[in-house]
């Protein structure tokens, strides 16, 4: 069932995964929470301490209101946006509004702060690169100087007296880099200064705010196992504080067979790849979102000396080789490690069988089963569908848990076939950061183990991915596998929820 915070028992929405644990809030609050999909080009996940429902409910509609006003002026997608409209005119001082010359200074002060590593014209070599991947041919070197020469120019000119801005270049704009944690800062602002309420947190796609009376568990993704339900890098407890989170492993391009990150450094024009993830925390949004995004660029010995510039700035770096780098005062933030419970200690028996003896028919250790799957997105609707994610064996009896989203406790028999099999299931509300993630979409992990931590023997196992709506419509995705050892894809069909699904028995990352 959902647990609640202490105090009022508020009616919460809930994106929540398995076999986790709730946080607590102050005695006369309640918590609510809220997840939605194509929200800021990714999802949304809300969570509102509040001391009555109706409170909770308009911080969450002053928060949804002013994502969408300041969308409608910072966007670089909506052609019809404050910005794209200034960005389409040509020497001429523009009037613009207080959050666009904010968003447009900051990127003049973090330009100059990174050396350049921070550059809204670095959209001329991406496109460039988006057009290596459609080609599947490399750059031509001297297009890539060219984008390079483009993106070092001076692009605008601010008048701060005037409120103006004058646009210098026709060269491609993008304020994608720091722009959405400094919505996420001025909707986090609105919503706190909201009756009733007391602390909230806000998480698009990976990057988090915050505020008040909250301590938030935050878990950061690993680069090279970032399933929803992987285990983390780091659990860490944060309050009053900015997270975000920067790295290749979810977005890029592929061009000849080759993998490059979306991420440009625009002082080479090459696509970033000395850092596979880079976490940031501040006190401040922009500034989190920002050097997030520059530690991707610089070198850790450059990013160690602009963060010692910064106080309060704490981060973690992951190298492609997995090599960390960490503030020095890292450690501060690191929550205790839970109790492990049968489910987290691994099974050294069952791991021994299985590499080392094969007649016994265990798991192969080495392995994992990556559930794939989209969210249909449904124009005027922004909240997820209920769904629960599990395994099955031969007789049809749940061996696993993967995960489990769902509304109010009264709506979890919407998911027929996993209420009438579990009926009940632990929650977790701890936060995930991570790299940017794509709405709808997600990956699950199966590591082979049971709802007791023990790996299954090898044979025929389901998978089950059931979806449902209040008062809306129901599907489930059961599909047999044979897990041998032997790696494996499938697709499966997909239906009204569900647009895409897949299979991947795989070799874990780094298993040999």
């Amino acid at each position: 069932m959902t647990k609640l915070a202490a105090g009022i028992a508020l009616t919460p929405l809930a994106f929540v995964l398995a076999n986790g644990t709730a946080q607590s809030a102050t005695e006369r609050s309640g918590l609510y929470i809220d997840q939605r999909e194509n929200i800021l080009g990714t999802s949304l996940d809300l969570k509102i301490v509040a001391r009555s429902y109706a409170a909770a409910r308009q911080a969450e509609s002053v928060i949804l209101t002013e994502i969408d006003r300041l969308t409608s002026l910072l966007s670089g997608y909506d052609a019809a946006s404050e910005f794209s409209r200034w960005a389409s005119t040509f020497g001429r001082a523009v009037p613009v509004s207080t959050d666009l010359w904010t968003v447009l200074h900051a990127f003049d002060t973090w330009s100059a702060r990174t050396g350049g590593a921070i550059n809204a014209a670095s959209e001329a070599i991406a496109q460039l690169w988006q057009q290596a991947a459609r080609s599947q041919t490399m750059p031509d070197e001297a297009d890539r100087l060219r984008a390079v020469a483009a993106a070092r120019q001076t692009h605008w000119q601010l008048d701060a007296a005037a409120q103006t801005a004058t646009r210098l270049t026709q060269t491609p704009l993008r304020l994608n880099t720091f722009t959405k944690s400094y919505v996420l800062d001025q909707a986090a602002t609105r919503a706190m200064q909201q009756p009733g309420v007391d602390g909230l947190v806000l998480n698009s796609g990976g990057d988090l705010v915050i505020r008040g009376d909250w301590q938030e568990l935050v878990h950061v993704a690993n680069p090279t196992d970032f399933a929803e339900n992987a285990q983390p890098l780091a659990r860490l407890a944060v309050s009053n504080r900015a997270v975000a989170t920067s790295g290749d492993y979810k977005r890029g391009v592929t061009v000849g067979g080759i993998r490059y990150s979306h991420l440009i450094d625009p002082q080479t024009g090459w696509p970033a790849g000395a850092v596979a993830s880079a976490t940031v925390i501040h006190p401040d949004p922009v500034t989190a979102g920002a050097l997030a995004t520059a530690f991707n660029v610089l070198s850790p010995a450059e990013s160690a000396r602009l963060a010692a510039s910064l106080p309060g700035t704490e981060y973690l770096i992951i190298t492609p080789a997995g090599r960390q780098f960490t503030s020095p005062d890292w450690q501060q933030l690191v929550a205790a490690s839970p109790v492990a419970t049968a489910e987290q200690q691994p099974d050294q028996t069952a791991s021994l069988l299985s590499v080392g003896s094969r007649k016994d028919k265990q798991w192969n250790a080495s392995q994992e089963l990556l559930i794939n799957f989209e969210l249909n997105a449904f124009p005027g609707r922004s909240h997820r569908p209920f769904v629960a994610v599990w395994v099955e064996d031969q007789k049809h009896e749940p061996v696993r848990n993967l995960a489990l989203w769902y509304n109010k406790p009264r709506w979890l028999p919407e998911l027929r076939a996993f209420y009438a099999q579990q009926r009940d299931a632990n929650i977790d509300v701890s936060s995930i950061t991570s790299a940017t993630r794509s709405p709808g979409a997600y990956t699950i992990q199966w590591d082979g183990k049971d709802n007791a931590g023990q790996y299954v023997k090898q044979g025929s196992y389901t998978i089950c991915i059931e979806t449902a709506r209040e008062h809306g419509t129901y599907q489930l995705i059961r599909q047999s596998m044979d897990f041998n050892g032997k790696p494996k894809q499938q697709t499966l069909n997909g239906n009204v929820e569900v647009t895409t699904a897949a299979l991947d028995y795989r070799e874990k990352a780094g298993s040999r």
